[in-house]
């Protein structure tokens, strides 16, 4: 399990992968990488591709990264979710709260 950071060559759009587990084990790499953001950018992508397992601490993480993010951030999308992924996501209504791919 990891996480990685890239930003865009415009710097208006940052990525945020995450492979493995995604789960408590990531809340201080997480937290970090949203809030080493600076100044104001237009999208945060997580990106879920090579998440196998997602649970509530990790919900719960999502949100906490909106409601830091708010004013900062223009839109958050989470992004190419495996379909057991999304359907916990859309089980939690994530998907009023998000832009879900």
């Amino acid at each position: 399990m990891s996480l990685s950071t890239s930003t865009s060559a415009d710097g208006q759009i940052v990525t945020i992968e995450i492979k493995g587990k995604f789960d408590f084990n990531f809340v201080q790499d997480f937290r970090s990488a949203y809030t080493s953001i600076e100044g104001a950018i237009d999208v945060i992508v997580v990106d879920l591709r090579e998440t196998e397992y997602m649970d509530s601490s990790a919900l719960g993480m999502l949100l906490n990264m909106q409601k830091s993010m708010t004013g900062r951030v223009n839109k958050i999308k989470i992004a190419n979710c495996k379909p057991q992924i999304k359907k916990i996501l859309q089980i939690s209504r994530f998907d009023k709260k998000f832009d879900i791919d």
